[in-house]
């Protein structure tokens, strides 16, 4: 990403309206900020190549496909400097949906999505223990997933980091 990346409010509201609906349509974003929508597209160009805008997802309910188990797990590393080579091969575990080098107590924590505890079970003793460079893991199961997210860019410190704070009034 561009360290001298300018960003003003109207690329944060561009954002924040893809942001609760990446389908929103250019021309929807454009009539809803009163510019143009050639505007938009060179905004978003802008985001796009700078590396602050990496793509957008489409977000589904893995329960309806089936998938009933989500789980976190606490991964033990023999050395931090096995780091990369264990990343790298779970990655290849299709079940394993984020992964994150940490500190703490764990060097790696995943987040992972399977069938059923039998198919979780597998995924722990045949995959993942079955890398070397981890020594043990710990597994928490999620039983309800109360929120979901997106950083809310144009509230707070998140604005003000950007672009500064908002003008001061007379009143005020």
């Amino acid at each position: 990403m561009t360290q001298n990346l300018e960003i003003d409010k109207l690329d944060l509201e561009i954002l924040a309206i893809l942001m609760e609906d990446a389908q929103t349509p250019y021309t929807e974003i454009a009539k809803r900020l009163d510019v143009s929508g050639g505007t938009i597209h060179v905004r978003m160009r802008k985001l796009i190549g700078s590396g602050l805008v990496r793509g957008s997802h489409l977000d589904i309910d893995p329960s309806l496909l089936g998938y009933d188990i989500k789980a976190f797990v606490g991964v033990f590393l023999e050395k931090g400097a096995r780091y990369n080579d264990v990343a790298k091969q779970l990655t290849e575990i299709e079940e394993i949906t984020e992964i994150h080098y940490i500190t703490g107590s764990y060097s790696i924590f995943l987040k992972i999505v399977c069938r059923n505890t039998k198919d979780l079970r597998n995924v722990l003793n045949d995959k993942i223990q079955a890398i070397g460079g981890i020594s043990r893991t710990e597994t928490f199961i999620s039983l309800e997933e109360t929120l979901i997210r997106p950083l809310h860019v144009l509230q707070g410190s998140a604005l003000s980091r950007i672009v500064g704070p908002e003008p001061r009034t007379a009143e005020g």
